[in-house]
């Protein structure tokens, strides 16, 4: 993701959706879903689990289509587009599940995932990749297979990076985490959100979200319920203990 330029911040959404209504099978998951991610922002999507998070994470990246209303990519409209599509659009998508290539190595995993972005950018490539995730300097050759699921998320954000999307969606990426592999993590993310990257990330665990993210959006039973910065949800503690409480 190409860092964004200061004098574009929170002006235009890189991404959107509006209305989106979600079904699995005859099960109704998202009840009119509205949210935008505008450039520079770090968004922090929140809820308990089952509340509708990843499946609107999905909905954007074109793995859940919506049923209704629209989902656009810099005001295109790409609702009913293949995900492959959506992500030559410059969406990049970190599924909760990692995902990895198994039987390839880290470097041939991260070679996999490169492209350049909808204007041909190319920021992200091997070397600054390495530069970002250190971690993964003495791993290239290793099956990415063989990893720690710590490795393998790193991994998998690495890889989506060399993708050099203008938007990227994290699907719970502290989830069954050790704690000092999340802290690697939430440094990662931090420095994204410096160089005035869009994210838009999904989790359970807010503490986590604290110092990262820039606003805050809380979804429940498959609607957005709250919007604020994140320090007004840091303020309000009848809305953490009402959506947020475990």
């Amino acid at each position: 993701m190409t860092p964004a330029k200061e004098s574009s911040r929170l002006r235009a959404p890189v991404f959107a959706a509006q209305r989106i209504d979600v079904f699995y099978g005859t099960s109704q998951i998202l009840f009119g879903v509205d949210i935008a991610v505008e450039e520079g922002q770090t968004m922090a999507l929140l809820g308990r689990n089952g509340a509708g998070k990843s499946t609107t994470l999905k909905a954007i990246a074109g793995i859940a289509p919506p049923s209704r209303g629209s989902v656009s990519v810099r005001g295109a409209q790409v609702a009913g587009w293949k995900p492959y599509s959506i992500a030559r659009a410059g969406i990049g998508f970190v599924p909760e599940d990692r995902q990895v290539f198994p039987e390839h190595t880290v470097e041939d995993n991260l070679i996999i995932g490169a492209k350049k972005g909808p204007d041909g950018q190319d920021y992200w490539t091997l070397q600054r990749v390495y530069e970002m995730f250190p971690l993964l300097v003495p791993l290239k050759q290793r099956m990415a297979g063989h990893l720690s699921g710590g490795e393998q998320q790193m991994l998998t954000i690495a890889r989506t990076l060399m993708g050099n999307p203008i938007g990227l969606l994290l699907d719970e990426p502290s989830e069954g985490l050790a704690p000092v592999i999340v802290e690697r993590i939430g440094e990662l993310l931090r420095k994204l959100r410096d160089m005035g990257s869009t994210v838009l990330l999904a989790e359970q665990n807010m503490h986590f979200c604290l110092g990262i993210a820039t606003s805050a959006t809380i979804i429940d039973k498959g609607e957005i319920v709250y919007r604020d910065s994140i320090e007004a949800l840091r303020a309000n503690e009848e809305i953490k203990q009402r959506y947020l409480a475990v």
